[in-house]
C-alpha cells in the first residue's frame, strides 16, 4: 500500500522499510525524529522525550516515527494527549508488528494501516477460534479507511486464517464468496463492505461448540 504522510499507526515488522516509504512521500523539507526499538520495548522515558521534542517550535513538518515490538498501556496513555492535540507541524507515526496490544483510545484517534510483513503474513488481531459479532464490528471499524487494493491482502489473510483454524463449516459456496470478495475489491468495491461480508459469512458458518 502507499503510505500517506499523516499521523497513523503502521502495522508491520519492517520498521526501516516503513520509514523509508514515509520519507518518499513526505513534503519537501520535512524532518524526522526516529525512535526505533528493535530489541527493547518503548518505555515511559522514550515517551517523555518524544513529548518534549514535539513541543519545540518548527516551521517545517516533523514526523515522529515511534517503532517497537509492543507499546505498553502506560506508554500509550502517556502519548495520548500529544496525539490528540499535536503541536503545530507535528505528525506521529506508531510502527509495530501487531495491533492487538493497541488501546482502543489510540486506535480511535489514529488510522491503523496494515502493511504486508517480510514473511507475507498479517497479524489481523482476530480470534478465529471464537469469532464474535462485536469483534467483527470492531475489526471493520479499524479497517474502514483501507482502499480496495490495500484490503486485498487483509481478505486473503482472513481466508487463510479461517481455514487454518478449523472453526468454520466451509463449503463450496463459502469459498466462492471468498473468491468473489477478491474480485469485488479488484474492481473497486468499498473495502469495509467486502470485509464485513466475508466476516459475517464466517460467523454464519461457525461450528457450534461441543457440549
Amino acid at each position: 500500500m502507499r503510505i500517506e504522510p499523516v499521523s497513523q499507526v503502521l502495522i508491520t515488522d519492517d520498521f526501516l522499510g516503513a520509514i523509508d516509504k514515509l520519507k518518499e512521500v513526505a513534503p519537501s523539507g520535512s524532518g524526522f525524529e526516529l525512535f526505533i526499538r528493535d530489541e527493547t520495548n518503548f518505555i515511559v522515558a522514550d515517551a517523555n522525550e518524544v513529548i518534549a521534542k514535539a513541543h519545540l517550535a518548527s516551521q517545517n513538518k516533523i514526523f515522529f516515527c515511534l517503532a517497537t515490538k509492543q507499546f505498553s498501556d502506560v506508554v500509550q496513555n502517556r502519548l495520548l494527549k500529544v496525539i490528540e492535540e499535536p503541536p503545530k507541524n507535528k505528525e506521529f507515526i506508531l510502527i509495530t508488528p501487531s495491533k492487538s496490544s493497541l488501546l482502543p483510545t489510540i486506535k480511535s484517534r489514529l488510522p491503523v494501516n496494515v502493511l504486508q510483513s517480510n514473511t507475507e503474513t498479517l497479524d489481523l488481531g482476530l480470534n478465529f477460534n471464537n469469532l464474535s459479532l462485536d469483534e467483527v464490528y470492531n475489526f471493520v471499524q479499524e479497517n474502514k479507511r483501507l482502499k480496495p487494493k490495500e484490503a486485498m491482502p487483509v481478505v486473503e489473510e482472513i481466508v487463510k486464517e479461517a481455514i487454518k483454524s478449523g472453526a468454520f463449516n466451509l463449503d463450496a459456496a463459502s469459498f466462492d464468496l471468498m473468491q468473489n470478495a477478491r474480485k469485488a475489491l479488484d474492481v473497486g468495491s468499498p473495502a469495509d463492505f467486502v470485509i464485513t461480508t466475508v466476516l459475517l459469512k464466517l460467523l454464519a458458518r461457525k461450528k457450534k461448540a461441543k457440549r
